[in-house]
């Protein structure tokens, strides 16, 4: 397939997946009144719903990547081309901010807006580690072993990584970008952009790491068929 239409599909799924992200996050404070906790399950539920449609209807295209961090694994894996995937991230970067400003403007609020919500620490940085890592390991094991169930795979994990990580799981460099444009319940400062985009690559290594170390054959004289022994 052409790259243009690749590359068309990761600007309208990453594009789509900020306006959610942070159109979520905004209407989740306007509704909960106060309650955080209620503004996070619909900015999760929401986010895991969108990243289930993108996935199953763009993945057929691009890979459904919308993430830097899935984009270099891939070219790591040597599925992707250096200068396709200097592409894709490229345009993840740009569209992210784009889905930025949409959801801004959806809500009547100013397009650009830096950031305030501060997030920094070790806990922090080990969550988006371990964020990372999950979605990476999730996506290269479903691809081997359940790749119908990819879209349902990724919107789980995210949507429990919202939940069970200290940072909320933004797993994905160009979204970090993309959040330090706004001062919404989504927001981070840009100041802890760096540091978060440094820990999510590492996760991304290690995610890959174990998932050769997973799929490398096991020569022990023994075939095991898991279709012949079901």
């Amino acid at each position: 397939m052409a790259l243009r239409k690749k590359l068309l599909a990761e600007f309208l799924g990453t594009s789509l997946l900020l306006a959610c992200v942070v159109g979520s996050g905004i209407m989740g404070v306007n509704l909960s009144q106060g309650n955080d906790a209620i503004a996070l399950l619909a900015n999760a539920g929401a986010t895991a719903g969108v990243l289930y449609v993108l996935i199953a209807v763009l993945g057929p295209i691009s890979g459904a990547h919308f993430n830097p961090a899935v984009t270099l694994v891939m070219r790591l894996r040597g599925e992707l081309g250096t200068r396709d995937a200097a592409a894709y991230i490229g345009v993840q970067v740009l569209a992210a901010i784009a889905g930025v400003m949409l959801a801004h403007a959806m809500f009547d609020l100013p397009l650009l807006q830096p950031g305030t919500h501060a997030r920094t620490g070790q806990a922090q940085w080990l969550s988006e580690t371990v964020a990372t890592f999950g979605l990476v390991l999730t996506i290269l094991l479903g691809i081997r072993h359940r790749p119908a169930a990819i879209p349902a795979l990724v919107a789980s994990y995210i949507f429990a990584a919202y939940w069970f990580t200290a940072s909320t799981s933004f797993a994905n460099p160009a979204v970090t970008l993309a959040r330090s444009l706004t001062q919404t319940f989504a927001g981070i400062r840009p100041e802890d952009v760096g540091l978060f985009v440094a820990s999510q690559f590492v996760g991304a290594l290690a995610g890959l790491a174990i998932a050769r170390l997973i799929e490398r054959p096991v020569s022990s004289g023994i075939a095991f068929n898991e279709q012949e022994t079901a």
